[in-house]
């Protein structure tokens, strides 16, 4: 391990994902393929959207973004695989962020999620000198589940009938990760 105090921690216990794959700033030329992500079935059951998102709400929110924010999308071979991002909070809560990510229905189990993960904890950690990372993840979603706890997220408690999702309520799990 180098003495240089400049060089920043690496990551050894996180995959960088499959061959292929890059992660870079999401831009207003990908509101299209972000659109067709968040109208997959899978990704949008992961997530508080409503079907038949159109691409001018994508392309409103990709131009009205916080500046603050961080938002990643992961590409592979070409086609976007999966988003990633997260909500600097202001005031007294400017140490923490909200958290949210997701990865295409044909490409979950790929490493994807990971490698956007840890570019997001990477960039909370070493640029942005979040403490905090908080999000929510429906209670029935355990690949994420397990994911965000080997990023060291922890259960902080439960929403009972969170949100309303195919018909019925559904309990979420909040989690955070505190950077002592």
């Amino acid at each position: 391990m180098s003495s240089d105090t400049n060089t920043p921690p690496s990551r050894p216990d996180c995959k960088a994902g499959p061959q292929g794959l890059l992660i870079r700033a999401a831009g207003l030329n990908d509101g299209e393929a972000l659109t067709a992500l968040c109208n997959l079935p899978g990704f949008r059951a992961g997530t508080l959207r409503l079907p038949f998102q159109t691409v001018e709400q994508t392309k409103k929110w990709l131009e009205n973004k916080n500046t603050d924010s961080l938002n990643l999308v992961a590409v592979l071979d070409g086609e976007l695989a999966g988003s990633a991002g997260f909500n600097h909070y202001t005031g007294r809560r400017s140490h923490a962020a909200g958290l949210g990510l997701g990865v295409h229905d044909d490409h979950c189990g790929k490493g994807i999620g990971t490698a956007l993960m840890s570019a997001l904890v990477d960039a909370a950690d070493n640029w942005y000198a979040l403490k905090r990372l908080e999000l929510t993840v429906f209670t029935d979603n355990a690949p994420a589940i397990r994911l965000y706890e080997k990023f060291g997220f922890e259960r902080e408690g439960i929403w009972r009938a969170f949100a309303f999702r195919a018909g019925h309520y559904a309990d979420a799990l909040s989690m955070g990760r505190v950077r002592l």
